[in-house]
């Protein structure tokens, strides 16, 4: 199961072929593990958790050792959307109705905290990846603009948020002129940015604390006794303590986690740059959500493409054509772009639970030694989709 979810749709140690892979600002390749290592924590996966996880284990004086099967960021945190929201993946009614209130306003601040955390690092490590304010959710019809008004209202009166602008069919159209939407409100707190050159600035910043990271470096088997030890090809991790941060590509490395996680897959385009045609998609450096269950995303990049992603699927393989599954939703969005190039489309696998929500847990001791598993994201509703 690893194996296909790892291998199915990618060539080895190779970054798909994507707008961010495109302009990406890699650092040389992280050496492959060819030798047997002791660690303090070894952590496998390097997307934004196993990497986030790797360079505060490190500034806390932890011996951190991260694996990886192909290259940072290569997963879900190198290909999404680029959104950085707020709140939880639920929005704060359904938490409110799930837990309770007081748990809600928890959880609410744990995603507060969360993307404060993502702003400060990307300013703490000068990383280059793009961030600019605002994500804008849109109505498809006017039901979803009354709730998305009245939800506005709610964080405001519930939980002291300010930060959403209220947009009237007008306003919307103002904003991104498409016959699709109707209204809806931008939350100026969230934000957007390149996903893949954040994944590599903190790659950056986790080896710059002293994390040892490694790639082409995929775990085959994870043994329990004395010690911990995580084998890969050509080496050996003995640990302390595991930290799992697979998200979609955990395969079968634990049942127990696998068991809580779902892999599915999204996709995404990058068209040819639009010039001043661009003003007939966007007239605000925002990213746009849509309310549909199976939710289009999109917005500018820098040199002026359309990314749009939409379309989802369920199993190991990709479609055989990714343009023409984005492209039916975009021409929806967008019915005046139905011969615009595409120059990139690509895919991506990430993980969800059946509640949609974080899980945090221990699954059990080894000799006195936690064994601990994460199975959780960066920042709430961080990084729409994959």
């Amino acid at each position: 199961m690893a194996l296909n979810l790892l291998h199915s749709n990618d060539r080895k140690g190779t970054y798909p072929n994507s707008w961010y892979a495109a302009t990406a600002t890699p650092p040389d390749p992280y050496p492959t593990l060819d030798s047997e290592i002791r660690a303090d924590v070894c952590i496998i996966g390097g997307g934004y958790t196993g990497l986030s996880a790797a360079l505060h284990m490190a500034e806390a004086g932890m011996d951190v050792v991260l694996l990886d099967a192909h290259r940072v960021g290569f997963g879900a945190s190198g290909r999404n959307g680029g959104q950085l929201g707020s709140g939880q993946r639920l929005d704060q009614e359904g938490l409110e109705g799930l837990v309770g209130a007081p748990e809600a306003q928890t959880l609410w601040q744990l995603g507060e905290e969360a993307k404060a955390l993502v702003k400060s690092l990307i300013s703490k490590h000068k990383i280059d990846c793009h961030l600019r304010p605002g994500v804008a959710w849109t109505g498809s019809n006017k039901r979803d603009v009354a709730h998305l008004h009245d939800y506005a209202h709610h964080l405001q009166d519930h939980y002291g948020y300010g930060d959403v602008e209220l947009l009237t069919e007008e306003e919307c159209q103002q904003m991104c002129p498409s016959p699709a939407y109707k209204g809806g409100m931008v939350d100026h707190g969230a934000g957007h940015l390149h996903p893949l050159n954040l994944a590599l600035g903190l790659a950056r910043a986790a080896a710059g604390a002293g994390a040892r990271l490694h790639e082409n470096s995929e775990v085959l088997e994870i043994q329990e006794g004395a010690e911990l030890r995580v084998k890969t090809a050509n080496g050996e991790v003995r640990a302390d303590q595991l930290f799992l941060a697979c998200n979609g590509y955990l395969g079968g490395l634990n049942r127990q986690v696998a068991a809580k996680v779902m892999p599915i897959n999204n996709f995404v385009v990058a068209t040819e740059p639009l010039g001043e045609e661009a003003s007939r998609v966007l007239r605000r450096d925002v990213a746009v959500a849509d309310s549909k269950f199976v939710v289009n995303y999109f917005r500018l990049s820098h040199d002026k493409r359309l990314l749009f992603g939409g379309g989802e699927s369920y199993g190991y393989r990709f479609p055989a054509d990714i343009e023409a599954v984005v492209r039916k939703p975009m021409t929806e969005v967008f019915p005046h772009l139905p011969d615009v190039k595409i120059d990139y489309a690509w895919g991506g696998t990430l993980g969800i639970t059946m509640k949609r929500m974080p899980i945090w847990r221990a699954l059990h001791q080894t000799c006195c030694r936690p064994l601990a598993i994460r199975v959780m994201a960066l920042a709430p509703r961080s990084m729409q989709a994959s």
